[in-house]
């Protein structure tokens, strides 16, 4: 797991630009605090910041290649979970290699296979490879977007990196927010491609992008397909177990300490237990958990949480005899501007989601002291349909993304902050409904599939190609930004491919959430956990936490000039930090939150905002 970052100049010769090559490649240090390396040859420079997992001696990159016909370079970042397969194969077919490293197999797969390589991966990934044989660069990233990868058109080439920081420490880079930037900020619909920056771009899931003198094109290497389901009931629940059993063995393989992260909820509990029982006898696995101070002893069950999660948490860790540990965090803590202002550094932009972020860098960041790796349950809800909104009967219903309608009812609008004369500029229903249309255009029917089944595959398809993104690229971030792997096995391309298929009366055959997953794995659940229904991740209630925020929105107020307040409505920040703290609701909160992170990020990165 890594930084990568690179620039490709066909009218220059890099070599006098080295300079700007490192200050790129520093950004990167957080994903990559164990080694660094730079690799400059004409138009193309790479750079890499290396966070060491597999063959700590040997996986030293940039990697290079020397061919007849030119050189060939790459910057890797992630892990392929079937390097030792791939490496048979190649070694078969007569390439030698110097190291035990996944990095070497992946360059040595694109000698190979060219462009054909990543439909042969398993994994999570974000590389790039100079071929000097025909000079162009080949940037690929992994089929569901877990590793981040964005780049930057310049007139002669492209700038590219594991975050937008890394394009941005180049001049060639402007800072500049647009109106659609805005839009993507504050609409939660997480558009394909769309970085927010203008300008910049993400490589989009599951695609090649090549770049040469002739210009820059982009294929799509995998989508999401539409594929009949044959299999009856119990075929596909012991179909999905097997798949489990050999992804968790896959994720376990590392040369550092692991560990799983276990929120007490159906996902993190299967994965955690089936780790543990694979690694009986041979290891004990830790895990860790979050949780806030006193809120064990005071929750409060609301419409999104019915149940606090430490009791399930210590029933896993109890069945499974794993070593487990809580990360107890205070309210101070989570409302610290330092904490606020790691996050929306790890992030390049003010995401919004307040304490659920800060308590994620948080539990990372305390995670850290103990493991390099960690497995996480990512991805399960939308895998296997866990949210509220694929039972709500109006989120079926409508024509919208059908978590925003859930959020919309469960947690409130965050966007009443900004100006009234800009929210009509932004004119975000718009760009919602525009997005929405664009999202579901592509999605195939099976022939003679129902309305209703033909509605759930769509809401499943919306999950896996857009919501799914924006959790991943949340988790991605908070993690790196310690120097943290997290493996997500719930991402594995054949799981995601296999329960998608699957029609909604298999995946929901109880009548509950997630009836595959609970099945599949119920020989390793507690009861407890078994019985459980769903909670998201865990919020703070302590009203300390939004006290604090009043006190941090008091005092923006007091600089009226403040960047902040060419976006948001100086009297409803005003009106909410005044407000008695009982009566602070959540769409409230997160307007506090929302503003907060903006004010930062504009103190942090100053970026030239074009609002008209």
């Amino acid at each position: 797991m890594c930084g990568i970052t690179g620039w490709v100049s066909f009218d220059r010769d890099l070599r006098a630009s080295a300079e700007t090559l490192d200050a790129m490649t520093q950004t990167m240090e957080c994903r990559g605090p164990d080694d660094r390396g730079t690799w400059i040859e004409g138009p193309a420079a790479l750079g890499h910041r290396r966070l060491a997992i597999i063959d700590l001696p040997g996986g030293r990159q940039p990697m290079t290649v020397e061919t007849p016909d030119g050189n060939v370079a790459l910057v890797y970042s992630g892990e392929t979970y079937n390097y030792t397969e791939l490496r048979a194969e190649l070694t078969a077919l007569g390439h030698e290699f110097r190291t035990d490293s996944d990095t070497e197999v992946v360059l040595h797969g694109y000698l190979e296979w060219g462009e054909e390589l990543p439909e042969r991966l398993n994994g999570m990934y974000a590389f790039a490879i100079w071929d000097g044989r025909a000079d162009k660069l080949v940037m690929i990233r992994d089929r569901m977007g877990i590793k981040p990868f964005y780049f930057y058109e310049t007139e002669d080439g492209v700038l590219f990196g594991s975050e937008p920081k890394a394009i941005l420490a180049n001049s060639l880079a402007a800072r500049r927010v647009t109106l659609d930037g805005l839009r993507e900020l504050f609409t939660f619909v997480k558009t394909p491609g769309h970085a927010v920056w203008d300008g910049m771009n993400e490589v989009v899931p599951g695609t090649i992008v090549t770049v040469d003198r002739q210009g820059l094109r982009q294929r799509a290497y995998w989508t999401l397909e539409t594929k009949p389901h044959t299999d009856d009931q119990e075929t596909t629940i012991a179909k999905v177990r097997e798949l489990l059993d050999d992804i968790v063995r896959r994720q376990l393989v590392s040369d550092v300490p692991r560990c799983t992260l276990l929120s007490g909820g159906l996902d993190s509990s299967a994965m955690t237990a089936i780790a543990a029982e694979q690694l009986a006898g041979q290891e004990t696995v830790r895990s860790f958990a979050v949780d806030f101070l006193g809120q064990a002893e005071n929750f409060v069950a609301d419409e999104l949480r019915g149940t606090p999660d430490t009791p399930f948490v210590h029933d896993v860790a109890q069945a499974s005899g794993t070593d487990h540990q809580d990360i107890v965090l205070d309210s101070n803590a989570l409302a610290d501007p330092e904490v606020r202002a790691r996050v929306i550094r790890a992030r390049d932009i003010p995401a919004g989601l307040g304490d659920m972020d800060a308590s994620l860098y948080l539990l990372f960041k305390a995670i850290r002291e103990h493991s390099t790796v960690a497995l996480s349950g990512e991805s399960a809800d939308e895998v296997f349909g866990g949210y509220l909104q694929f039972f709500d009967e109006e989120a079926r219903g409508a024509e919208a993304f059908p978590w925003l309608v859930s959020m919309g009812k469960h947690i409130g609008d965050d966007s009443d902050v900004i100006r009234p004369e800009l929210t009509k500029r932004l004119d975000l229903e718009g760009y919602t409904a525009d997005s929405y249309a664009e999202a579901v255009r592509d999605i195939e029917r099976l022939e003679g599939e129902s309305d209703f089944e033909y509605r759930m595959r769509r809401i499943c398809y919306l999950h896996l190609t857009r919501f799914v993104r924006v959790l991943l690229d949340r988790k991605d971030r908070a993690s790196m930004a310690v120097g943290l792997e997290v493996r997500v096995p719930f991402c594995d391309h054949r799981l995601v491919e296999y329960v998608y298929n699957t029609p909604w009366a298999l995946k929901s055959f109880d009548g509950r959430e997630k009836s595959l997953l609970r099945e599949a794995t119920a020989d390793v659940l507690p009861t407890s956990v078994y019985d459980r229904v769903k909670s998201p991740y865990p919020s703070t209630q302590d009203p300390k936490y939004a006290l604090a925020l009043q006190e941090h929105a008091k005092d923006l107020l007091a600089k009226p000039s403040h960047r902040v307040f060419e976006i948001v409505d100086r009297e409803r920040l005003s009106a909410a930090a005044h407000r008695e703290t009982p009566q602070i609701t959540q769409a409230s909160r997160r307007g506090l939150e929302r503003t907060l992170d903006l004010a930062l990020w504009l103190d942090m990165y100053d970026p030239e905002l074009v609002l008209d």
